[in-house]
């Protein structure tokens, strides 16, 4: 058979067009983050990773726009060959201190960031251990490692310590989880892991591409929880709070040197241009600065999660700035967001594979920079959408009327 012949088979993104109920790779002509502009008609941006709201920070930009008159658009090699920058070893230290761990090593985004630890460390007779809503890159690395997989039910640590209690065969076991969950929202609980992992002997990696510059003061999930001394690795992207592009592996130094020469996705990739550098150094600099945005970010994630239940929506276990509502049937999770997109508001539906069948949901994720405006119009999209297919069960005169402190963008 001709290896294209799928291809042709695969009719269900051209049917969705077709019905006008197409959501994805939607051209931005113009964004500020938290409007947009697409197909000429603006939109509220309740779907973006821009927690802090740093991509428009004028110190943000302003550290990007002179990295790129003195280094120039790209590196044009390896960070293992000519694609090492000393921009981008003062960044690895600058995110070591911030994380409070020994070394660190960037990749050119998070996704190679999670393939490149895990395959290099993951071999022939290690088990990787994987909550079951960890991220696909994390999944993905597995599939370039050597060794085997195990997966515990979400958040369940007696399932995480009745995989580990029979894993004496194996010579090495990681566990990764999430630190804050990309689908739902909710928190890994941390110190129930940890105590598991120690009592079995195995290592820990979180990956808090959605914790770092949200939550413990901007320092992460580990911070919140203040186990930084207790887990021996933690990955962060910077392309959400971070304002970039690339991503980090922070851990001791003997293990992060070993990554640094083992990483296939860090040795056979060219390296993130100085621009990404200098912005996410700049990044973390703010969130340290500028402590006003985190707290911003949470009196706006309160609103909209009262809001939301107000209206009747299922928002999940979320306790961070991603809040799911969660819908359950393919159809109407589409309906929702074409009745939101002609309202004037941006969100994400979600489908099988990247959430469990039945739990389709639009997820939504708010910023520091909303202003009181942004969330009331997000929120009165949400009825006025909801109530016409049967979703939202009250009315504008039962939202909080304490809207948060109108902002101006930082």
């Amino acid at each position: 058979m001709d290896i294209f012949h799928k291809c042709a088979q695969f009719t269900r993104a051209k049917e969705a067009m077709q019905a006008g109920l197409y959501p994805y790779f939607l051209p931005l002509e113009d964004t500020e983050g938290t409007v947009v502009t697409a197909r000429g008609k603006r939109l509220v941006m309740a779907g973006s990773n821009n927690y802090l709201g740093l991509t428009t920070h004028p110190k943000v930009r302003q550290a990007a726009r002179e990295a790129l008159e003195r280094y120039g658009t790209s590196c044009t090699g390896s960070r293992f060959l000519n694609g090492t920058l000393a921009l981008h070893q003062k960044l690895e230290q600058r995110l070591a201190e911030f994380v409070g761990k020994r070394a660190a090593i960037c990749f050119s985004t998070g996704y190679q960031a999670n393939l490149g630890v895990i395959s290099s460390l993951v071999g022939k007779r290690d088990l990787l251990v994987l909550d079951k809503e960890a991220h696909a890159s994390v999944v993905d690395g597995y599939q370039l490692s050597s060794g085997a997989l195990k997966r515990f039910r979400h958040n369940d640590t007696d399932h995480l310590d009745h995989i580990l209690r029979n894993a004496k065969e194996f010579e090495g076991v990681l566990v990764v989880v999430d630190g804050v969950y990309s689908m739902g929202g909710d928190i890994a609980p941390l110190p129930e892991v940890v105590a598991v992992c120690r009592r079995h002997g195995a290592r820990l990696m979180v990956d808090d591409a959605h914790g770092l510059g949200v939550l413990g003061n901007g320092h992460g999930t580990v911070s919140h929880f203040g186990l930084t001394d207790e887990v021996d690795l933690i990955m962060g992207t910077f392309s959400k709070s971070f304002a970039s592009l690339g991503g980090v592996i922070v851990g001791d130094e003997q293990v992060v040197h070993y990554v640094q020469h083992h990483a296939r996705p860090l040795i056979f990739s060219a390296s993130m241009p100085a621009s990404c550098a200098a912005a996410a150094l700049a990044a973390a600099d703010v969130i340290e600065s500028e402590p006003e945005l985190n707290r911003r970010l949470w009196d706006n994630v309160r609103y909209m999660k009262a809001g939301l239940d107000r209206l009747g929506y299922n928002t999940g276990r979320s306790a961070s700035p991603i809040i799911p509502i969660l819908i359950g049937d393919d159809l109407r999770t589409l309906q929702l967001w074409k009745g939101l997109y002609d309202e004037g508001v941006y969100t994400n539906p979600v489908f099988s594979p990247a959430v469990p069948p039945g739990s389709q949901m639009l997820r939504t994720s708010y910023m520091a920079t909303h202003t009181a405006e942004h969330l009331n119009h997000v929120l009165s999209a949400f009825e006025s959408a909801g109530t016409t297919l049967g979703l939202s069960r009250c009315h504008s005169e039962d939202r909080p009327r304490k809207a948060p402190v109108k902002q101006s963008a930082a």
